[in-house]
């Protein structure tokens, strides 16, 4: 296809599209007639605009073995294609196209698609997708990415999801996960600290997420490695709060972040809460009451503590029974290590399942029975911490979708791969960070876009059948024009593409 200036008795100027492809000249499109040469060259833009939406859905013809071996020898690119059609049109709705820089998009959808090094990314990127970017300039990208962009990133984001919410939010969930790095060596920000994957050898950081409710990402922020996760949760949310000028919250986190001076200082500065709490740890009189309520399963009960605090405690029968199995699995495996000789005294702590080890004279290590029984009364009960007036159902209701926030720690680091980080600069740390983050916006507004689409498919599966539409590229050889086609093939394929009008 090629475009004719074609001129008038009248003198005017027809933008015209011709096609060849059959051996003879044919109007397949007239997209305007003017005397007035900046019209003219308004409709020619105009015209290779269509000719380039044209070519995206432009049959081959194949009729006749002779015609299709000669197209097929002139095939120049065949590239993956569908997940960068899926994965635009996500990345544009949120409103990430105001950042501009094709590098960051493509790293973006590279940590959804084939989470890896960026040395591996740029071998992929090749392989499958013919785009060559060499591994310096990526790392001088994040560079430019970390100076310039942060900021402009997190507020599309934080825009978007207080669209998709309805304009408000005033309930966030936060909390603290490790990241650790393949190095021995520590430095300002990489440091060795408690590591809940046991990783105590290996240098970390420390990654506070403030998301939404249904999990939304809101806000992060990096720690050193050796600090205290309930020493972080306050400069998060206070750093939220101020910066998009919201006038209440109410936080919800767990247990890990449940402190006496957390509390008092969520108090102090007018904080509603709900935090998991650790009812063993209570007093006896609280203990005691909490035992004595016999509650049925999914019902409630509020326990007064002092300083305007209420205890709420839920009981579950599911909970009961995933508690007692955990339990004893963990009685078995100290019998098993007990037999073979593995544990000393230095093994009793309050460590997990630990806390049943008791030493019998000066060596001999066994299973506290008394103990481990008298535990079985805390099967299936959960306790709260609030000084909201809301419901006993309500705080439990609202407390329940924490599960969201450890849903998307769990997708950062396996399934986008957040860890480990191989980088070594600090600044580019934080970038991998950003990029992770606006990774798990794409993947959770495609998660309510198919939803909301009431598609009969997950993220993961419109991820895997995206991977499987291509993109054909092949010479003409009449005039030398080349013709791009995205191939929809599979009932699957044809599927995605209905669902979000991919072309």
């Amino acid at each position: 296809m090629f475009i004719r200036k074609k001129k008038n008795p009248s003198g005017k100027i027809s933008v015209q599209v011709i096609d060849k492809s059959l051996g003879k000249y044919k109007v397949i499109k007239t997209i305007g007639c003017s005397q007035n040469s900046n019209e003219v060259k308004t409709l020619v833009e105009e015209a290779h605009q269509w000719i380039k939406n044209r070519q995206g859905i432009l049959e081959f013809d194949f009729s006749g073995r002779e015609k299709a071996e000669h197209l097929i020898e002139n095939i120049e690119e065949i590239t993956t294609i569908g997940t960068t059609l899926l994965l635009e049109k996500i990345y544009n709705s949120i409103g990430f196209n105001e950042i501009n820089d094709e590098i960051f998009k493509i790293l973006v959808f590279s940590r959804i698609v084939f989470p890896n090094s960026k040395l591996k990314t740029t071998e992929l990127l090749e392989k499958y997708y013919n785009t060559e970017i060499n591994v310096y300039k990526i790392y001088r990208q994040l560079d430019k990415i970390h100076e310039n962009e942060k900021e402009k990133i997190e507020h599309i984001s934080y825009q978007h999801t207080l669209k998709i919410l309805g304009g408000k939010i005033s309930i966030v969930f936060y909390d603290v996960t490790t990241l650790y790095f393949e190095i021995d060596r520590e430095d300002e920000i990489r440091k060795r600290g408690f590591s809940k994957e046991g990783r105590h050898k290996n240098p970390q950081i420390v990654l506070g997420l403030l998301v939404s409710i249904d999990g939304y990402p809101l806000a992060y922020e990096i720690f050193e490695g050796n600090k205290f996760e309930g020493h972080t949760m306050l400069p998060v949310i206070e750093g939220f709060k101020k910066k998009y000028e919201i006038d209440k919250l109410v936080i919800i986190a767990d247990s890990g972040l449940l402190s006496k001076d957390n509390i008092e200082e969520l108090k102090s500065k007018g904080y509603d809460f709900i935090i998991g709490a650790r009812i063993k740890n209570e007093n006896k009189e609280i203990k005691n009451k909490i035992l004595s309520l016999k509650l049925n399963d999914g019902k409630s009960k509020i326990i007064k503590k002092d300083d305007n605090l209420r205890l709420v405690i839920n009981y579950s029968s599911k909970r009961a029974k995933k508690d007692e199995f955990n339990r004893n699995r963990g009685f078995r495996r100290l019998e098993k290590q007990i037999k073979s000789g593995k544990l000393t005294k230095e093994n009793i702590n309050n460590r997990g399942y630990n806390k049943y080890l008791k030493l019998e004279g000066n060596i001999n290590i066994s299973i506290d029975k008394e103990k481990f029984e008298n535990d079985a009364k805390w099967d299936g009960l959960k306790g709260y911490i609030t000084n909201t007036d809301l419901s006993e159902k309500e705080i439990v209701a609202n407390y329940n979708q924490l599960w969201k926030i450890e849903k998307a720690f769990r997708i950062s680091k396996h399934d986008l791969r957040i860890r480990p980080i191989y980088h070594r600069l600090q600044l580019r740390i934080e970038t991998h960070i950003i990029i992770s983050f606006v990774a798990y916006k794409l993947y959770k507004e495609l998660e309510r876009q198919l939803k909301q689409l009431k598609a009969k498919i997950s993220v993961e599966k419109a991820i895997e059948i995206a991977k499987t539409i291509y993109s054909i590229k092949i010479k003409l050889p009449e005039d030398d024009q080349y013709v791009t086609k995205n191939l929809f093939l599979t009932e699957h394929q044809k599927y995605l593409a209905n669902l979000f009008n991919l072309k």
